[in-house]
């Protein structure tokens, strides 16, 4: 009898104590993702939360919105899962004008690349020559015809950035000077003929394709324009927030997958070696090095280093800002004129910028 009651004495302290390792080795429940919030369609609505309920810093709020008021500032949006933190207005602008994103438009079209590849109707690989028509470089057969659609997106198309205008692409402006692939510059021409492709690929226009696949189907408003050699997109600053929106989530609006997530991934990392920084006409943070417009050289580091590694960002010139960070939950508008020296992508003012919203989440 004593032997038995020993015996089932240690098996009951021997069960006690592996329930007790169980629990400490069985990994915690994960955290549930927070919800995003998509504003309606057709409607000004849009919900909001608080940087109270957020448990931000208020005290540096007021800092962040002075110095965007004195660097030119005309509208600066943050949203934080979707939901408005922050709207402000400045220079008798508000939430109806329009502005021109320049090159931050750039993701734009990028996208529509990307949606129009899932249609069936391109590929990325495809030479750009297949939906122009012939001679639309001043290069050889083989040199135009080695160029393609992802040479485009990245930067690479290999032309003569020495020329006189790097925007103009009339075919005398299109001169050999790398093979496609083999250096990174921001000659804006190869990037703007992405617009002929996809009006050459697409059965209802350039336009007409935008509108049905993009731009209707997130609510935004606005308009191409032609300026000399460019064409750049016009909209109010919440049209911007709802394609950053868009991208936060991976290119899901609400149910709907409006690209497919292989090509997001692609689009949003480091497209090649040569620039890190550079996706599909995305900006990246947290590589180590990057290139910027109008120059050769490497510079050494993170692209904004007070910014999350996981940023991506849009950049047009004379500080137009389109920012999304995953891990934070965070769009982030900022349009206007240069806050300090015109540049056509990244400047300085972004790392300080950063500075003082890191200052309210952190």
């Amino acid at each position: 009898m004593k032997i038995s009651r020993f015996i089932f004495t240690a098996f009951l302290l021997t069960f006690l104590i592996s329930c007790d390792n169980s629990d400490e080795n069985t990994p915690e429940e994960p955290t549930p993702s927070t919800e995003m919030y998509f504003p309606p369609i057709a409607s000004n609505d849009w919900e909001t939360t608080t940087s109270a309920q957020l448990n931000w810093n208020e005290d540096e709020i007021d800092a962040l919105i002075t110095y965007l008021a004195e660097n030119n500032t005309e509208a600066f949006i943050i949203l934080k899962d979707g939901k408005i933190v922050i709207e402000e207005y400045f220079s008798d602008t508000n939430q109806n004008t329009l502005h021109p994103w320049n090159s931050a438009g750039k993701t734009l079209i990028s996208f529509l690349i990307g949606q129009a590849q899932q249609d069936g109707l391109l590929t990325i690989q495809d030479a750009t020559s297949t939906y122009l028509s012939k001679n639309w470089t001043s290069m050889t057969p083989a040199q135009e015809n080695a160029i393609t659609i992802w040479n485009q997106l990245t930067m690479t198309a290999g032309g003569d950035y020495s020329v006189e205008n790097t925007m103009c692409y009339d075919p005398e402006c299109l001169t050999y000077l790398n093979e496609p692939g083999e250096f990174w510059y921001y000659h804006n021409a190869f990037y703007t003929l992405l617009k002929p492709v996809l009006e050459e690929a697409t059965t209802n226009n350039f336009d007409g394709y935008f509108e049905e696949h993009l731009k209707n189907k997130i609510g935004m408003n606005g308009n191409w324009v032609s300026i000399a050699y460019n064409d750049i997109y016009f909209s109010n600053a919440r049209s911007m927030a709802r394609f950053g929106l868009l991208n936060l989530n991976k290119g899901r609006w609400e149910n709907e997958a409006l690209i497919d997530e292989t090509y997001f991934e692609e689009m949003t990392t480091t497209s090649q070696n040569l620039n890190p920084a550079y996706g599909f006409l995305w900006w990246l943070n947290g590589k180590s090095s990057y290139k910027l417009p109008q120059s050769t050289a490497t510079f050494q580091g993170k692209l904004i280093p007070n910014a999350p590694d996981d940023l991506i960002a849009g950049l047009g010139a004379n500080d137009k800002k389109l920012y999304v960070v995953p891990s934070e939950g965070l769009v982030i508008v900022r349009l206007g004129p240069e806050a300090e020296n015109s540049t056509l992508g990244p400047s300085g003012f972004d790392n300080i910028l950063w500075e003082k919203i890191s200052a309210i989440y952190n």
